[in-house]
């Protein structure tokens, strides 16, 4: 017998946690057409034009008559703009903080602002795609080196390099974000050192950043200008005997007792299939009560994967404020991709409409989820930092690289990523724990996953889930290697959003 769910009782399609075959009985329906595992069945006649609704919620509209049983997928949906009630804080209620005795902690490094680090890395960072090359070099030659064998707190040498950097507005949008996400990494409390290298003509210039943040040169801050150096060669040997000056510093750091309320887990999914809004996702919304509950703080982003749902999320705004914001980011989002000739329902991706998802209403539906049943405490822009607890949002873009790079940049320590498709991801300097929705994805890449949420189809609840995972979120905050870390994942995926003109 096929395994089949019907996630709400408004819903006139059914999901196939198997494959459904013509001429098998499920829900009370024939199945006429092959429906894949992971996708749609309609369990009721859909008229043209009419609503697709799944999770209660439409998902699209019919573009012809669907009959019961009937595979439903983008051969016969569409979406189209429609009115969603913005019931500011309806769903608002006291947050629940778990009593002393039940609070929970996990081995970081306390830094002098008295936030805590889960890993303690040095990083190289560049203000401009020039001096890029220059950055990997130096990190190269430590790595290679056998150096870092002599100081065992630092979990190693990192470069952080990105293609911008010139040729954008000195007073536009585009510095401003890269700006603050350049801040927002130096200071992210898993960074013990930063070493800034720069090529001197740029637009991005390293001495005017650090005057805006107020920031000297340090035991624990170094900056290099390829043109004043006097060239490549000079600089990695420079830049290596900087890093070799800073590391008995930064390995004077040494991990210690930490309250789980100093946590803020970023919350991201890529590769998103069919299956991640009944498993991966809602175990991980779990995980998130569980922390928020411990005074800690989960940062939901990626906006447009909200698209459809963000009034659900504006229903559990704790202001007025918080949830107009939310909306206001919706309606820029939309004038932007109307501006570059795009349409939110480009996202879904290929893969992500193989695996089951049809629009971007009902991919939205399942990835809010992540966000548990708490209340919405802040929205925040794209690498500003957070300063909120509890539940937030951050507005950045679905890809994943850049929308993680903006939560990182907010102060994220810890990172979550849910995947159905499979995802090659890491996020260095916070680690990433991979979430497989399906148990299919687990095991063929089980060198990349490290928790199979797919044994949720044969019966694990979403509590003992959500606790699982929310177990391993401080095993690795204490020191426990991700699969992507093993793997060495993390460099490269630095990606600031640009969002203006390159000239």
């Amino acid at each position: 017998m096929p395994r089949y769910i019907k996630l709400a009782d408004p819903d006139n399609v059914l999901l196939a946690i198997d494959a459904l075959a013509p001429g098998e009985e499920v829900g009370g329906v024939s199945v006429a057409q092959r429906v894949p595992r992971g996708h749609k069945m309609s369990v009721q006649p859909i008229a043209k034009d009419a609503a697709v609704v799944k999770y209660g919620e439409i998902i699209g509209f019919a573009k012809e008559d669907i009959a019961p049983g009937n595979w439903v997928h983008e051969q016969n949906v569409y979406i189209r703009s429609f009115d969603r009630d913005y019931e500011f804080g309806v769903a608002a209620k006291p947050t629940y903080y778990a009593p002393a005795a039940e609070r929970k902690t996990f081995q970081g490094y306390k830094r002098a602002n008295g936030r805590y680090g889960t890993r303690n890395y040095v990083a190289i960072m560049t203000s401009v795609n020039c001096s890029a090359s220059a950055a990997r070099f130096i990190a190269e030659q430590i790595n290679r080196s056998s150096i870092l064998e002599d100081y065992p707190n630092i979990d190693g040498v990192i470069s952080l390099v990105h293609g911008s950097g010139c040729g954008l507005d000195l007073h536009g949008e585009d510095y401003e974000l890269l700006r603050r996400t350049q801040w927002g990494y130096a200071t992210n409390p898993n960074i013990g050192g930063v070493l800034m290298v720069g090529l001197g003509c740029e637009s991005f210039q390293i001495p005017r950043w650090m005057q805006s943040y107020g920031v000297t040169e340090s035991e624990s801050f170094r900056s290099l200008i390829i043109q004043e150096v006097g060239g490549t060669r000079k600089t990695v040997e420079a830049g290596v005997k900087a890093i070799c000056e800073m590391l008995p510093t930064v390995n004077h750091a040494s991990r210690t007792d930490a309250p789980a309320s100093e946590l803020m887990l970023a919350l991201q999914c890529g590769g998103s299939d069919g299956y991640s809004g009944i498993t991966a996702n809602p175990a991980l919304g779990v995980a998130v009560d569980l922390l928020v509950a411990q005074g800690g703080t989960a940062v939901l982003s990626e906006t447009p994967e909200i698209y459809g749902a963000e009034h659900l999320l504006i229903r559990r705004a704790e202001t007025s404020a918080i949830g107009e914001r939310l909306a206001e980011r919706i309606r820029w989002w939309e004038d932007y991709t109307k501006r570059n000739n795009m349409e939110m329902n480009n996202n879904p991706s290929p893969g992500n409409k193989a695996g089951g998802l049809t629009t971007i209403l009902e991919k939205s539906l399942g990835a809010s989820v992540k966000g548990g049943s708490t209340n919405l405490a802040g929205v925040f822009g794209y690498a500003e930092p957070v300063t909120a607890r509890g539940l937030v949002f951050m507005d950045t873009p679905g890809y994943d690289p850049v929308s993680a790079t903006g939560q990182v940049a907010g102060g994220a320590n810890m990172m979550c990523f849910t995947t159905g498709r499979g995802s090659a991801f890491g996020c260095k300097p916070t680690p990433s724990i991979k979430l497989a929705t399906n148990s299919f994805i687990y095991e063929s890449m089980n060198e990349d996953m490290d928790i199979n949420c797919g044994d949720v189809l044969d019966g694990v609840s979403l509590t003992s889930k959500g606790e699982e995972i929310f177990g391993r979120i401080l095993a690795v905050a204490s020191g426990e290697r991700t699969k992507s870390e093993i793997l060495g994942y993390g460099d490269s995926e630095f990606v600031p959003w640009s969002v203006g003109a390159t000239t």
